[in-house]
Order: C-alpha cells, then structure tokens, then sequence
C-alpha cells in the first residue's frame, strides 16, 4: 500500500499517479460546487440530466431479447399452478436474485420453491446434479428459472428437459460460442439483445423480469400487484456486492435502493446485517453494502451454504433478521480465519517466485488444502499486490481442481480462458465469468499445463501499459477544501462504485505527527502544502513510520469519520510515497 510496495519483488514498476483529463461539460454548469462540476466530468458525465435517479428514468424492459417469452413461461406455470423451481448462485447476487424472484412469484400465487447449489456438491449454476437434486417435473411438467446464472448451464438445462422441466434462464454473465436450449434467456449480453444497459447484475435482469411479469398480470386484470420499489434493497445489495459498473441504470437502481434503506424502508435482514457491522442504515453507501453487507452474505455460500443467506434476506421480524445475522457474521469471521492461513500460504509463494527473480504475465497458485469458496478472495489480494492476472485453486470433487481468476485492467481474463481452451480442448472442463472475474474447473493433474498455456496466453494480450499500476485521480485540494462539508458532500454526490469510481486525490503533504495503531495500520496529522489546517490520514496495513522531514505525495480518499457521535473529516491514504518530480501525469483527452 505505501512506498515499499511500490518496487515490490520485480513483480511491477513504481506506479504512476494519473491526474484524470476533465472536458467541458456546460450542462453541469448548474452544479453549486466547481468540485463536484470536475469529478463528474471526469466520469464523461456531460449533462445533469445524467444525475438523475428516478425511477421514470429507467430504459423499458420490453428491449431485453427474450422477455416476452420469458414471461410467457412464468405467466403460464402460475395460472396452471405448476410448480417453480429458482436455482440461485452461491453468493449475494445469487441470493438477492432468488429473493426477489420468490417474493414476486409468491405475490402472484405461485407455486414456488427455490434450490441454492453448494459449491463442493453442485458446482457452479444449473448443473445436472441440481437436476437430479430437484428431481422430476412430474405429469404436469413444471418450471425451473435460473437467476444470476444459466447461461453457460448447457448440460443442466438438456438434464431439466430430459427431467420434464421447461427452463427460463435469467442471468448477465457472458455468453459463450453456445447458448443453452432454454425456453426463453433472459441476458443483456445475449446476441442480438439491444438493451441500453449490458451491465445489470443478476438481480437487476430478475428486476426487469418481475416489472414485464407484472405488466403481463396488469392486463390480466389482476389487482393484488406487488411493490416493485418495495423490492429495491435487494437490487441495490446485489448490484454493489457483485461490483458490475454503475452506469446510469445501475445507479438509479442502487440509488433508489439506498434511499429505502435509509428512510427505514429496508427489509429486516439487510438492516440487520447492516448494524450488526456496525453501519448506520440512516447513512448507508456503497461501502457499507460492498464492505459489510455483501461480504457477510457471501460467507454463506462460501464456507457453508446459502440458503442462510436467503434465510436473513427473508426474514420477516427483526428477531429472526438478528438472529440470521449474527449466523452470517459468525460464518464470515471463519471466513477470515480460513483466509488468512490461504494468504500466507499464497504470499510464501509469492515470495518464493521473487527469489527466483521470475516475473511472470500471469500467477497461477495451488494448495492441497485450500477452500474452493475462499480462492477467489486469494487471488484478487495477490492480483492487487503483483499487478499481474491471477489463477488461484483449490481441490473439487473427483480430483478436479476448481479455480478463481481475477485480472487487471484492460485484461480480459475470459477471453485469455477462452484461448486456452481453443489450444487444448477439454483441458478445462467448464468456465465462465466477466473480463476482470472468471471460475473454472480443470482436469486431475493438468495444473501445470494450464499454467503455461494462460501465461501464453495472457502474454500475447499483456502491454507495457497494463502492467504499470496507475491511480487516476480526480487532481489536488485545495487548503480550505480538507474539510468535513466537502466529505459529506462527496459521500451524498454518489452512489460510487465499479465504473464510476469514488473521488480519489493526491497531493503533497508534510507529516506533522505519526504513530501506528490497532493491529499495524499508520495514523498520521498531515497538512497540505496548499494550506489548510491539519488533518488525520490513515494508511492501512503499514507500521513502518513515513520520513517527517521530508514532504509526501499521498493519494487518498476524503471520507467522513464518525467515533462516538461525533463526525470529522480524514484522508484515506492508498499510496504515499516522498515527492519527486515527475509522479505526476495528466491523463490524454478521452482517457480514464
């Protein structure tokens, strides 16, 4: 995190600090704050239009492809009372997907049932196991809708329909050469699907699934039709756990979705799991959901299984939300534990390659004891360490290996999959995933093969840019902008995430005071050389004290500090290092 990760093991070069090109955007002349004119325009927001969260704001559901005769499924199976089965994922997409789903379909009078796969038992999606899991549709036949996955299930959706099941699959991942013989898909990323957003998580296409559903029972002449808003805690969890960009749709979604919370709107699971980490649901952002609320949730389907997590998002007095929440915490503090022993064990590695002086384009790591549900969290901590692709595996079922890859900007780790799987048929036997996240499964003993065809592969593709971490910044502060108003507001402009990334900064700064805390984290009184008063910074994970005498460059996060009611502002610091000439580069015109 601070200067001596910045030339760390040959592995990447110093990083570089980008100050973020800003165009002229007239239409946000309207903004009070010439702050905040500049940070959206640094995100190519030109107009406030584009500002604007309301819900009337939202494209229609009728431009997903496959919509029509998705509904058409789920509108024949409720009149019929032929039972629904929604075959979730195995984290807090995949849950809040399948609440959502049940909660509509039992609105409606539907006969519904929900089935969450176990990573060691089922894999990953609507796999024949689940199949045999559910067992046969029966005389009347019967339903299966996947959410927040299905569209690489194409063995499970030809077992459902061996097993008498019609299937609909909803989901946003991408697709591959092949879609599944389903009666209807439901997927902006989907050929031939012109929907404006191609970025909905898996609850944000179940989302726009129940609007056309209840539109269709609308016309029915139906009249006990369910809140749709009532429902939009769950897509704005979703939305931030699972890290899809916020474009203009998905911050609509997120924004209403918190707004809920906020006015004590929010269902008792997700405001339970909120203040059981010790979040204010009255002040709820996206950092509370990605940090607090989603890790929680995902435990579940980690180490143990997720309908636990299905279980807290339904619960239906704030008693049994509590107590479902308290279940959750204590799975993810085993998380951690778990993670930890992962960590070390991967950093030895780590270590171990450094001495071997081998800078590799792609990291691929292996332990006999690993947990598959943790090898994802394993390799985002070292992709962010050596700035490389990272594979991370663990054992599965009959000797398979069940793996995790994550990647770097501008890298887009399932094509590099893809490649490997065209060089060597069958030497991965299933995988899917986006451009910076992809699962796979490999053969017994092919370990070694594969880790030389991804670094093929991932060489071909690799340039000097990508390897170079860069933190883009929104440029400096000026002195009187260190301050507690400035954080509110920049906490109220969002909702940040993925794809409209979080005010950042950097600047130079004198230490006036410094000492470590907690468990190794850096607690400094800084001051900006652009005047100001003092201010407290925190550097995480560092317990080596910075050189007072000399300035620093920091960039860093102003965020709002809350102890004990009262409220100030701080720095959170994600890379220092002592200010030299040349750190700095302004972006080119079109370039983030």
């Amino acid at each position: 995190m601070a200067e001596q990760q910045s030339a760390r093991n040959g592995f990447d070069d110093a990083p570089r600090i980008v100050e973020r090109s800003v165009p002229g955007a007239s239409g946000l002349d309207g903004l009070a704050s010439p702050l905040l004119q500049r940070i959206y325009a640094g995100r190519g927001v030109q107009h406030a239009a584009e500002l604007d969260y309301r819900l009337a704001g939202l494209p229609d559901f009728s431009a997903l492809k496959g919509i029509d005769a998705a509904v058409d499924e789920l509108e024949a199976a409720i009149v019929s009372k032929r039972p629904i089965w929604i075959v979730g994922d195995f984290d807090a997409d995949g849950a809040t997907s399948t609440t959502l789903a049940l909660e509509v379909l039992a609105a409606f009078g539907a006969h519904v049932d929900f089935f969450m796969p176990q990573r060691a038992t089922h894999g990953y999606g609507l796999s024949p196991s689940v199949v045999e899991a559910i067992g046969p549709a029966g005389a009347d036949g019967g339903l299966i809708v996947t959410v927040d996955n299905g569209i690489a299930s194409l063995s499970g959706v030809e077992a459902a329909s061996a097993a008498g099941w019609r299937v609909v699959v909803t989901d946003h991942h991408l697709p591959g050469k092949r879609l599944p013989a389903a009666a209807a898909i439901v997927n902006p990323n989907q050929p031939g699907c012109d929907f404006a957003c191609k970025y909905l998580a898996g609850v944000g296409v179940v989302f726009y699934v129940m609007a056309a559903l209840r539109s269709r029972m609308a016309e029915r002449g139906v009249t006990a039709l369910p809140r749709l808003g009532d429902l939009l805690d769950l897509v704005a969890v979703g939305t931030v756990a699972d890290v899809v960009p916020l474009d203009h749709v998905n911050r609509t979604l997120v924004s209403q979705g918190l707004r809920r919370i906020r006015a004590g709107r929010g269902r008792p699971g997700i405001v339970a799991l909120a203040e059981i980490a010790g979040r204010d649901p009255a002040r709820l952002d996206t950092d509370d959901i990605g940090f607090a609320i989603g890790p929680r949730i995902n435990a579940a389907g980690r180490l143990e299984d997720m309908r636990l997590g299905v279980a807290c998002l339904r619960a239906g007095t704030a008693d049994a939300a509590r107590r479902a929440a308290e279940t959750l915490s204590s799975i993810n503090h085993q998380r951690r534990r778990v993670q930890q022993r992962m960590q070390g064990q991967a950093e030895a590695a780590l270590e171990h390659l450094a001495a071997l002086d081998q800078d590799m384009p792609a990291l691929v790591v292996h332990e006999s004891d690993w947990h598959e549900g943790i090898v994802g969290l394993i390799a985002s901590r070292l992709r962010e360490r050596i700035h490389r692709p990272v594979v991370a595996f663990a054992p599965g079922e009959h000797g398979e290996l069940k793996g995790s890859a994550r990647s770097i900007p501008g890298l887009h780790i399932r094509d590099a999959l893809a490649a490997v799987d065209a060089d060597a048929p069958g030497l991965i036997t299933r995988f899917g995933g986006h451009a910076q996240a992809a699962g796979l499964s490999l053969k017994p003993g092919r370990l070694d093969d594969f880790a030389q065809r991804l670094r093929a592969a991932v060489a071909a593709r690799l340039t000097p840019a990508m390897t170079r971490r860069e933190y883009v910044t929104d440029g400096e502060l000026d002195g009187p902008e260190h301050s507690l108003e400035t954080a509110i507001a920049l906490r109220q402009a969002g909702p940040w995430g993925a794809g409209f990334d979080a005010p950042l900064f950097h600047g130079v700064y004198h230490v006036l005071g410094q000492r470590v805390v907690g468990s190794g984290h850096l607690k400094l009184t800084v001051q900006s050389s652009r005047g100001g008063g003092p201010i407290e910074a925190m550097i995480f994970n560092r317990d080596v004290p910075l050189d007072a005498a000399q300035l620093h460059r920091l960039v860093f996060r102003l965020q709002v500090n809350e102890f004990r009611g009262r409220q100030s502002a701080n720095l959170i610091v994600e890379y220092c290092c002592v200010d030299t000439p040349g750190l700095v580069r302004r972006a080119e015109a079109g370039v983030q």
